[in-house]
């Protein structure tokens, strides 16, 4: 059963009778109740004791007995129960015994009150039972829901997930999400690489203990892919949560769905979240601490992706712990008792721990406790009990009723009160008096007089209507019971508040900066509130911009619109509001600025370059047009670009033009923008496209060449003329070409725009022979001309022969250089461009062979990157435009050991003087790797390197950085590898020098000793 209590009261809290200032303690109040234990069973051998405490105070000095369940405990010797005062000692616990609701009662004389529930819980996680689970299969895109199943226990659990082995844990985002209510994961979209096995991890939050449960394998069903569909929510929370005052609430939503679902909260009242609300994991999970009224309301939980959206709401109740009341004698009370539970609870009261006896004046109803015309008998302890089948909660509180003399210590009379003349007031007059007594009023010493414009009201206030400056003065409210008697004042000030600006019209220039004035009088005891309106739309100050600021200090309300622009132009309105009255002024602004663009572009007649233009003004933002501006644009330009018009200068009354040097055949668009003295406005919209008319094209191609080909074939290239400069359809190129010395031209048609290569082939052109060539332009309007006459040459043959002398020697392990005599060299028939070499080693077919090749006239080269001790293959070979002659003679060399492979290792150093010796262990090369014949010593900041052949070098101290070194040995294999990075410490400039004190402390700098012994480089 869940018993939720939403009544008035709550703890108990101290008792009193008060009559008139005398304080009398009675009935026992308590100082100390006790609070719920949540014990771990783990501890149970180790410390096996508990205390409740309860402390009270009262006269007589009060007794205690305690309950458990609602059965009373005795303390009996040798019971494992024990009371010290009024705190219960439980030793030798036992979790099946003693777990349950206990309750103190602390009582004298004059009566019994009890304390609030307390429970004692035992915490404790068991292991999971089952020791295997089935694999779940789902398709990829479809969403997922894997079940945790928490074995038994007792205590808050903390859920996580791992995947495949610890410690890689489920991370939550938008595509997967982990209950805390459930501890299951909800995986929205199923991706492959989610495949694996999944743990659930339960943490108990007492014990700290953790188990983990049965892995669950996830597999990828095989036959097909899972199709988008819209969001479905897994995750819900209930229709209605009821939510204490000051607790954390929090709600949990998750949905699957392809796409992922976006995950959104929102309240259906459209009231926006404080800051304080927290919307954690993508969105998941909504949390809302410090529960107040403001929060209570219906939620919404939003699931939405392209293919739809689903919602799910709930209802957040708020209710109040229960609170002690205090009431005046003959005063009525009312409490209500609310729980809910299955099957519906019922309803009983108790007073000072004994059922309640009912009478006329008190009552209960459906859980309503109804006490009328309260007497001080009624003071005590009251408590509502719910029950079912299930069990009982019970909700406690304190009943004061006190008789006092009138006192208005607490609620005064306002000293002063403002009032307007024509308004009306109210003077509430509010004693604390028990019994209510008689109320009279005075104004000034004399007793106050009642009209019809002045009342005093059944409860006590005063009331005046149409105030007059004649109702000022000092009033007096007098309160009078069996008790005594006692007054209060109030003085009535009557003034009113004038605005001193005057309203007025305000002519600005956009980019400027205006103060429009707020000026008022007012009595100055007043505290006056500003506010603007603009078109009668409220001003919100540090928004719109930042275009609105207050600079009117406390007494005006002055505001200035900085950097203006045409839509701050219309009515500003001023409000001035007191406690007492309002008024307000309005003031006109008008804005001047640039034009607003034209409209109604129209094209009116267009030829092959020139184009007739009308349009429409726009608003002229109070200041006269004075020239438009004619913009075009096609699809070959960089956006808008000026037009040249007839006449070059557009008048600001002229609504035409006349647009000249436009490209034939070319769609255009075209736009107009106005501009006045203040400057040039926006643009109008572009006019619908419009082609100039075709004409017979003026531009040839540029950068006409060639060359090259196949035999018998004389290549011709050019760059394609631009499309806005072909003039119209059907454009292609002519080529002409002829034999240089010859006097008729051969022609060809090209009748491809595109087209950038022409090819004549005919088997009587000798190799390498000049041509004269040109080429023209065409489209269906006519032909254009011809460019300028260039000199090609046909195709020419490959070199008829192999280089000879070839010679190759290896100059390390991974370098061979090649030597060779150059054929003779022949601009006519078969020129050599350049040479290509073909090696491969003895491992490898000729067919895979490496290729390098060299430019000019070149006769060696190195090639890089071989292997050491291997024997290489190399032919070479001459080559042109044609391709490649026949090879030469095949030549072998062998490569060169290997570098040694192994670093310098021990490097040491140390300073002596003004210098560093740096020290290394001698390498030793492998059987199967080059001799060492001395070592590289590479210094970072300097660009040198220095070689040695022995083991040491000797460095000048480093001052102005630091060194970082390396060392690498080499022979005639190479350089071999490098030994680790050594950095030594810059010295300070004068210690480079040094005198003896400076050599004594940088002798301490030496005991530093850097030793490498990594076998590979870096």
């Amino acid at each position: 059963m869940t018993l939720v209590q939403r009544w008035g009261f709550n703890s108990w809290s101290e008792l009193k009778i008060q009559c008139g200032s005398l304080i009398v303690p009675q009935n026992p109040v308590f100082t100390k109740q006790p609070g719920s234990i949540v014990y771990p069973v783990e501890t149970l051998e180790r410390n096996r004791e508990v205390v409740f405490s309860c402390e009270a105070q009262g006269s007589p000095v009060p007794m205690y007995r305690w309950k458990l369940n609602g059965t009373e405990i005795s303390p009996k010797s040798g019971s494992h129960y024990s009371l010290s005062g009024g705190n219960l000692r439980i030793n030798r616990l036992n979790k099946d015994q003693d777990a349950g609701t206990y309750q103190c009662l602390a009582y004298n004389s004059f009566g019994t009150i009890v304390s609030r529930e307390a429970s004692l819980t035992f915490a404790y996680l068991e292991n999971f039972k089952t020791h295997r689970r089935s694999s779940v299969s789902v398709r990829e895109g479809q969403g997922v829901v894997l079940l945790c199943g928490p074995p038994p226990h007792s205590g808050d659990l903390i859920f996580s997930w791992i995947f495949n082995e610890y410690p890689t844990y489920v991370k939550q985002d938008t595509r997967r999400f982990i209950s805390q209510e459930t501890g299951n994961l909800y995986i929205a979209k199923v991706e492959p690489s989610d495949v694996g096995n999944y743990t659930c991890v339960v943490t108990n939050s007492v014990t700290k203990t953790q188990v983990q449960g049965p892995p669950t394998p996830l597999v990828l069903r095989s036959d097909g892919v899972m199709g988008e569909y819209e969001p479905k929510i897994e995750v819900q929370f209930p229709e209605v949560v009821p939510v204490a005052k000051g607790s954390t609430v929090k709600l949990e939503c998750f949905a699957l769905g392809n796409p992922v679902p976006s995950i959104n909260w929102r309240r259906v009242d459209g009231i926006p979240f404080p800051r304080k609300v927290d919307m954690r994991k993508a969105s998941g999970v909504l949390e809302i601490p410090y529960f107040q009224q403001e929060d209570a309301g219906t939620y919404e939980c939003v699931a939405e992706n392209s293919r739809g959206m689903n919602t799910v709401k709930g209802k957040l109740s708020f209710y109040e712990k229960p609170q002690d009341v205090q009431k005046l004698i003959d005063d009525s009370l009312a409490w209500e008792c609310k729980a809910t539970g299955k099957p519906k609870p019922s309803f009983r009261w108790m007073k000072n721990g004994e059922n309640l006896d009912f009478a006329e004046r008190i009552q209960v109803a459906n859980g309503v406790l109804s006490i009328s015309r309260l007497t001080l008998s009624d003071t005590g302890m009251y408590q509502c009990v719910a029950g079912n089948k299930h069990g009982e909660v019970y909700s406690n509180t304190e009943l004061r009723v006190i008789a006092v003399a009138p006192d208005f210590s607490h609620n005064q009379l306002r000293s002063q009160t403002l009032v307007k003349v024509g308004g009306d007031v109210l003077v509430e007059c509010k004693p604390k008096m028990s019994p209510w007594g008689v109320i009279s009023w005075q104004k000034g010493s004399e007793p106050l007089r009642e009209s019809n414009r002045v009342s005093i009201l059944d409860n006590g206030n005063l009331r005046i209507w149409n105030a007059t400056k004649s109702d000022a003065g000092l009033y007096t409210c007098l309160a009078t019971n069996q008790f005594g008697v006692a007054n209060s004042n109030s003085n009535q000030v009557i003034t009113p508040t004038i605005i001193t600006t005057q309203p007025s019209t305000l002519d600005v220039t956009v980019g400027e900066s205006v103060v429009l004035p707020c000026q008022v009088n007012h009595d100055p005891s007043l505290e006056l509130k500003f506010t603007w309106f603009f078109n009668e739309q409220l001003i919100h100050f540090g928004s719109h911009g930042g275009f609105f600021e207050k600079v009117g200090g406390h007494s005006a309300g002055d505001i200035m619109i900085r950097n203006i622009q045409l839509r701050h132009a219309g009515k500003y309105t001023c409000a001035v509001q007191t406690k007492v009255d309002s008024i307000s002024i309005a003031v006109d602004l008008v804005v001047r600025g640039p034009p607003g663009p034209p409209t109604s572009i129209h094209v009116e007649e267009i030829s092959d370059t020139t184009a007739s233009l009308s349009w429409r003004p726009g608003p002229d933002n109070h200041s006269p047009i004075t020239a438009y501006t004619i913009q075009a644009r096609t699809p070959f330009s960089l956006g808008w670009q000026a037009v040249t018009t007839v006449s070059e200068v557009v008048g600001g009354n002229r609504l035409t033009a006349t647009v000249i040097d436009l490209s034939p055949w070319v769609e255009y668009e075209f736009r107009v923008l106005a501009s006045n003295t203040i400057g040039t406005g926006e643009p109008s919209k572009p006019s619908k496209q419009a082609r100039t008319k075709g004409t017979s094209p003026k531009i040839t191609p540029a950068n006409v060449s060639g060359g090259g080909g196949s035999r018998s074939e004389l290549v011709i290239t050019w760059e394609p003329v631009p499309e806005e400069l072909q003039n119209g359809p059907g454009f292609g190129y002519v080529v002409a070409f002829r034999p240089r010395g010859a006097t008729g031209w051969m022609q060809a048609a090209v009748p491809s725009a595109e087209a950038s290569r022409y090819v004549f082939k005919n088997e009587s052109i000798q190799p390498f022979s000049p041509f004269h060539v040109k080429v023209g332009v065409y489209n269906n309007e006519g032909e254009g001309p011809f460019g300028p006459v260039t000199t090609i040459y046909s195709a020419e043959e490959e070199p008829g022969r192999g280089p000879t002398r070839v010679r190759a020697k290896s100059l390390s392990a991974s370098e061979i250089e090649v030597l060779w005599k150059a054929l003779p060299w022949n601009a006519s028939k078969r020129r050599v461009l350049g040479y290509e070499l073909r090696y491969w080693s003895r491992s490898e077919r000729e067919d895979t062979a490496s290729v390098q090749r060299t430019v000019g006239n070149q006769t060696s080269t190195i090639i890089h990157g071989v292997k050491g001790s291997t024997t290489y293959y190399i032919s070479v070979r001459a080559y042109n435009t044609a391709g490649t002659g026949p090879p030469s003679a095949t030549v072998n060399v062998t490569t060169k050991k290997p570098p040694p492979s192994q670093p310098p290792v021990k490097v040491m150093w140390n300073t002596s003087n003004s210098k560093i010796i740096l020290n290394w262990e001698k390498v030793r090369a492998l059987e199967n790797e080059s001799e060492v014949t001395g070592y590289k010593v590479n210094t970072e900041s300097r660009p040198n390197v220095m070689e040695t052949n022995t083991t040491s070098v000797e460095l000048a101290l480093p001052t102005d950085e630091d060194y970082i070194i390396q060392i690498k040995p080499f022979g005639e294999g190479g350089e071999g590898s490098s030994s680790r990075q050594i950095t030594i410490p810059r010295i300070p400039g004068p210690n480079a020098v040094g005198s003896a004190s400076k050599v004594s402390t940088l002798s301490a700098l030496s005991t530093i000793a850097l030793s490498f012994t990594a076998r590979t480089s870096l």
